[in-house]
C-alpha cells in the first residue's frame, strides 16, 4: 500500500525515525505490538522494520531505522533517498514476534536498534496494567534511541539502562535477572546476534524452556559458504528437477526456470519465503525457525537455505 512520509527525525547518531501515514488520510491496518512492515526502498530492494508507534493508533505508522556500518544496501538507501513528503510502498503488518497471553510477566530486553519492537511491546503492556520490566542496553547514552520518549512514558519507571561505557555496577547481569523470575515468566529479545546470542544462552543456563523465550533477529551471522556442494530440487507438482549449483541459492536456480518465490529480506530472517519440505533434509540457515522447528524438517526458507541430501522435494 502506498504511504507518505510525514517526517523524518534524527533520533540519535545513525539512527532515523520515519513517521508514515496513508496518502488519503485513512486509517491505516491494526497491528499488534512486535509487528513489523516490508519497505520497498527502491525497487527490487525491500527490507522489513519493526513498528515502534503504539499499537493502539491508526493514523500512522512509525519506524526507525540504524545505518549500519556493514549495510548491504537497504539501511545507506533509507537513510540517503528516503525523505519527509516522499510516497512510498509497504506491506501491510505481520507479526512473528508477538506477545504471549499466557505470560504472568514479561521480561523485555533490547540491545541497540532492537528497541524498536520492545518499545511497542512496552507501550502495550503498560496499556493492559501488566506485570512487565524491560532493559535497555546500549553502547553509550548518546547512541540510545527514544530516551526522551521512554522517559515520559507511564512506564519509565519499569524500565533499566544500561551502557557499554558506563560503570559496572549499571550493566546488565544477565545470569542473576534470568535466575530469580516466576516460572509464567516470558522472555523477548531482540537486537544485534551477538547480543541474542549472550541473552540466549543465559536463559537457556537458567533452564527457561523454548516456549517461555521469544525472539527476533535483524541480522544474521555470515555462514562460510567455501564448502557447499551441488544438489538438487524437485517441484512435486510438475515433477520438474532443477539442479542448485554452489555459488547458487534455491530462490535464484528457481527464478531461473521461471518459478518466482517471494522474498523479502534474502537472509532467512523474516519467513516470506518459506516453503514445505515433503521430502529431503534441508541444511537450515535461517533464524527465522527455532531449533524444535528445524528438527522436523518440514519446511525451509529457499533464500539461503540448502541440502544436506542430494535431493529435496518441494511443496511448489
Amino acid at each position: 500500500m502506498k504511504v507518505q512520509v510525514l517526517t523524518k527525525h534524527l533520533e540519535v547518531h545513525d539512527i532515523y525515525r520515519y513517521e508514515l501515514a496513508a496518502v488519503d488520510g485513512s486509517p491505516l491496518p491494526p497491528f499488534t505490538a512486535g509487528a513489523h512492515i516490508d519497505v520497498e526502498i527502491k525497487p527490487g530492494l525491500i527490507r522489513q522494520y519493526s513498528l515502534c508507534s503504539r499499537p493502539d493508533e491508526n493514523h500512522r505508522y512509525e519506524i526507525a531505522v540504524l545505518r549500519a556500518p556493514d549495510s548491504r544496501g537497504g539501511s545507506d538507501a533509507m537513510h540517503l533517498i528516503i525523505n519527509a513528503g516522499d510516497v512510498i510502498t509497504i506491506s501491510e503488518p505481520r507479526n512473528h514476534f508477538p506477545l504471549d497471553t499466557r505470560a504472568t510477566k514479561s521480561i523485555l530486553i533490547a540491545g541497540g536498534i532492537g528497541v524498536t519492537p520492545i518499545l511497542c511491546m512496552a507501550e502495550r503492556l503498560s496499556q493492559q496494567d501488566a506485570d512487565f520490566e524491560m532493559h535497555y542496553c546500549a553502547r553509550s547514552k548518546d547512541r540510545m534511541a527514544f530516551r526522551d520518549r521512554i522517559a515520559r512514558a507511564k512506564y519509565a519507571s519499569q524500565v533499566q539502562t544500561h551502557f557499554d561505557d558506563g560503570p559496572q555496577e549499571q550493566k546488565l547481569d544477565i545470569d542473576r535477572l534470568l535466575a530469580h523470575q516466576e516460572s509464567g515468566a516470558h522472555l523477548y529479545v531482540c537486537g544485534p546476534t551477538g547480543f541474542m546470542t549472550w541473552v540466549l544462552d543465559a536463559a537457556a543456563r537458567a533452564g527457561w524452556g523454548p516456549d517461555r523465550v521469544h525472539r527476533e533477529y535483524f541480522s544474521t551471522t555470515p555462514i562460510s559458504t567455501a564448502d557447499d556442494k551441488t544438489f538438487s530440487v524437485k517441484l512435486a507438482r510438475s515433477g520438474l528437477v532443477i539442479p542448485i549449483a554452489s555459488d547458487q541459492s534455491v530462490v535464484e536456480a528457481l527464478a531461473a526456470k521461471g518459478v518466482s518465490i517471494p522474498v523479502s529480506c534474502e537472509q532467512g530472517i523474516c519467513g516470506t519465503c518459506l516453503t514445505r519440505v515433503i521430502d529431503g533434509e534441508p541444511d537450515h540457515r535461517d533464524m527465522f525457525m527455532t531449533d524444535a522447528e528445524h528438527a522436523v524438517n518440514d519446511q525451509f526458507t529457499p533464500c539461503c537455505s540448502r541440502s544436506k541430501s542430494a535431493m529435496l522435494v518441494l511443496d511448489l
